[in-house]
C-alpha cells in the first residue's frame, strides 16, 4: 500500500517585471525547491487567483513576497487580500530603495514581518536569512484557525473603546461589534449569551465564556494573560513596562536574575502607542511602538522573566533586606532589588466641556485602535511633541484632515527635525501653532472643539468628532509619598541629586552614597521617564533599565 504523498507548502512571490519575478523565483527554488513549492505570478490578480486555487486544494502557504508598486493591485492590497485566506503565512515586501518611506507607513496594514529591497544580491547574505528565519516560524507556529474573542459595545463608549485599547496593546486578537453601528451580528452575540445590551461593554472570550463590563484584571485574566505571580520572592522586581521596565527585565532575565515585571495595563507605555519610531539604534527604515513593545516583551519571556498584567503597584517598604511591593488587590511580592519604571501620563487637557468627553471623542495618546473609524473625518491632535508628530502621521493616512494644534510658535523648539520635515510634505497635515483648545462640546461623544490664538485671543470653533491630547508628562509616583525622595513634580530623585553639601538622603543607612540610579531607600533604583532630569526618549529608557541592572549587580554583591 502506497502512502499518500504530503503537498509541499508553497513560497508565493509577485512581481510585474517579469525579469525580476524570474529572478526571484529561480533563487528561491535554488535554495528552498526541494521542500516548497514556488509559485511566481506577475500581477496582483494572477497571484490572488492562485492563492485561492492553494486553498482550494487544501494545501499550505508559508511565505507571500510581493512587489510593492504593481499596477492594478499594489503589493498591499495583494497581502491584504491574501491575509484573509492564510493568516498565517508570512508576509515580504519587496521595494525599491525609494519605496521604503510609502511601505513603511501600511505596516499596520498588513502585519509585514520583513521589508526586502531591491536588489537582494547576494541572496546568500540579503535574501536566505531573512527567508530561513520567517520559515522556521511558520513551521514553529500554530497555524489552526484562531479562536479570536470578540467584543461587543457602543462605539462612543468609554469603557467599550478601553477595552478594545487594553486588548490591542497587549496583542490579543479580538474582533469588534458596535451595536450603534449597524453589526447585526453585534445583536445575535448578545442575544446568543443571554444579554438585553443594557450593561455594555460584553467580551466573549475565545473559550466561549461571557464576560459583562469587565475590569482590566478579570479581563487579563480571562484572554490568558499573567496576572497572578508563581513566586513570592525575586531576585529583581521591575515596577512599569515601559521601554525602561522591558529594558530591565530583558537584562535582569538575561543576566540570570529571577526576574518579574508588574505592569497595571499594557506593556510598551506611551512609547508602545507611537504608530512609528524612526530614530531608535538599529531600525533604519522605522519600526511601530506596538512592534518594539512586542518583540521585547518576547525576548524576557524568552529569559525567563514573568509578566505580570493588569497589576497596580500602590505601596512600597523595606523589611530588613528585603525590599516588598503591594498590589491593589492586597497581593505582596518580596525581593532583593526594586526597578521603578512606571514611566510618566499625558496630561489632561484643562478645559470646559472635556472631561466627560473622554474616550468619546476625547483620547489622551495615539490611541490607534481609532485610525480606522477616523476615515473622512477631521482629526485634531495636541502637541508639539515626537509623540504628537508621530500620531499627526499615522491618522492623516486615515483622516480627510489632520490639524496639530500647537501652544508654541514653532515645532522646531520640540519636535525631532526628521518628523517637522515629514509633516511639512503630508499635504492634509495642517500646523496651527500658538494655539490651544479651551473647550469641547458634546452630548454622546464629542462634536466640536474651541481654539483660541494664545497671541490675539481670538476664539474659533469648528465640528470635530476625534480630540487626541499629547501635552506634558505626569508622573505615576502618588504611591511612593513619604517612601521616597521626588522633587516638586514628583519624578524620582536618584543618585547625586539626593546628596546637598555632602550630606546623605535622610534615613540612608549605608556608608557609601547612593548609586547613579539609586533612590532615597538603598536596593530601589529608578529608570526611564519617571527618573528626575531623565531624557525623554525611547533609547534614553531602555538605556537606564540595562544601567539599573548592572547597579543592581554592584548592590547585591556589596549586600
Amino acid at each position: 500500500m502506497t502512502t499518500p504523498q504530503v503537498a509541499r507548502p508553497s513560497i508565493l512571490t509577485v512581481d510585474d517585471d517579469p525579469g525580476v519575478s524570474r529572478s526571484v523565483a529561480r533563487d528561491l527554488r535554488r535554495k528552498y525547491g526541494r521542500d516548497y513549492r514556488i509559485v511566481r505570478a506577475e500581477s496582483g490578480a494572477q497571484a490572488l487567483d492562485a492563492v485561492r486555487e492553494i486553498k482550494l486544494r487544501g494545501e499550505e502557504v508559508a511565505v507571500l513576497l510581493a512587489d510593492y508598486r504593481m499596477p492594478g493591485m499594489s503589493g498591499i492590497e495583494f497581502l491584504e487580500a491574501a491575509m484573509d485566506l492564510f493568516p498565517a503565512a508570512r508576509r515580504v515586501l519587496l521595494t525599491a530603495y525609494a519605496d521604503t518611506d510609502a511601505a513603511i507607513r501600511a505596516i499596520n496594514v498588513v502585519d509585514l514581518d520583513h521589508y526586502l529591497l531591491k536588489p537582494w544580491d547576494p541572496p546568500e547574505e540579503k535574501l536566505y536569512p531573512v527567508l530561513d528565519d520567517l520559515l522556521g516560524a511558520w513551521q514553529a507556529a500554530d497555524r489552526r484557525p484562531a479562536r479570536q474573542v470578540r467584543v461587543i459595545g457602543h462605539r462612543w463608549s468609554s469603557r467599550s473603546y478601553e477595552v478594545r485599547d487594553f486588548l490591542a496593546r497587549n496583542s490579543v486578537p479580538f474582533r469588534w461589534h458596535a451595536l450603534d453601528d449597524g453589526d447585526t451580528e453585534a445583536g445575535r452575540l448578545l442575544t446568543a449569551c443571554g444579554e438585553d445590551g443594557v450593561r455594555l461593554p460584553v467580551v466573549i472570550t475565545a473559550a466561549g465564556e461571557t464576560l459583562v463590563e469587565p475590569s482590566d484584571a478579570e479581563l487579563a485574566d480571562r484572554v490568558g494573560l499573567t496576572t497572578r505571580p508563581s513566586a513570592d520572592f525575586y531576585d529583581l522586581i521591575v515596577v512599569g513596562g515601559g521601554p525602561a521596565g522591558l529594558g530591565a527585565a530583558v537584562y535582569g532575565g538575561s543576566e540570570g536574575l529571577r526576574t518579574v515585571l508588574v505592569e497595571r495595563r499594557a506593556t510598551g507605555g506611551q512609547a508602545g502607542t507611537s504608530s512609528r519610531i524612526e530614530n531608535y539604534l538599529g531600525f533604519p527604515d522605522g519600526v511601530s511602538g506596538e512592534q518594539l513593545t512586542d518583540r521585547a516583551r518576547r525576548q524576557a519571556l524568552k529569559f525567563d522573566v514573568e509578566v505580570l498584567t493588569a497589576c497596580d503597584v500602590v505601596g512600597l517598604e523595606a523589611r530588613g533586606s528585603a525590599r516588598v511591593v503591594r498590589l491593589d488587590d492586597g497581593t505582596e511580592l518580596a525581593a532583593h532589588t526594586v526597578i521603578l519604571a512606571t514611566g510618566v501620563s499625558y496630561r489632561v487637557l484643562d478645559a470646559p466641556g472635556l472631561g466627560a468627553l473622554t474616550g468619546r471623542g476625547v483620547f489622551y495618546g495615539a490611541a490607534t485602535t481609532e485610525g480606522p473609524s477616523c476615515a473622512g473625518q477631521d482629526v485634531y491632535l495636541v502637541g508639539g511633541a515626537n509623540s504628537a508628530g508621530q500620531a499627526a502621521l499615522y491618522f492623516a493616512a486615515h483622516a480627510r484632515r489632520v490639524v496639530l494644534v500647537v501652544r508654541g510658535d514653532s515645532l522646531a523648539r520640540s519636535m525631532s527635525h526628521y518628523l517637522v520635515e515629514q509633516l511639512a510634505r503630508v499635504d492634509n497635515v495642517e500646523v496651527r501653532t500658538c494655539t490651544e483648545v479651551v473647550g469641547g462640546t458634546g452630548e454622546e461623544h464629542l462634536e466640536s472643539v474651541t481654539l483660541r490664538h494664545t497671541k490675539t485671543g481670538e476664539t474659533t470653533t469648528a465640528p470635530a468628532s476625534w480630540l487626541f491630547a499629547f501635552i506634558g508628562a505626569a508622573p505615576h509616583t502618588d504611591w511612593l509619598a513619604g517612601t521616597l525622595a521626588r522633587d516638586e513634580r514628583g519624578f524620582v530623585l536618584s543618585g547625586p541629586d539626593l546628596v546637598t553639601d555632602g550630606r546623605l538622603p535622610e534615613g540612608w543607612d549605608l556608608d557609601r552614597p547612593p548609586y547613579h540610579l539609586e533612590t532615597s531607600l538603598p536596593g530601589v533604583f529608578v529608570a526611564g521617564d519617571v527618573r528626575a532630569d531623565s531624557v525623554k526618549r525611547v533609547a534614553s529608557a531602555v538605556g537606564d533599565g540595562a544601567m539599573a541592572v548592572s547597579l543592581v549587580h554592584r548592590y547585591l554583591e556589596r549586600s
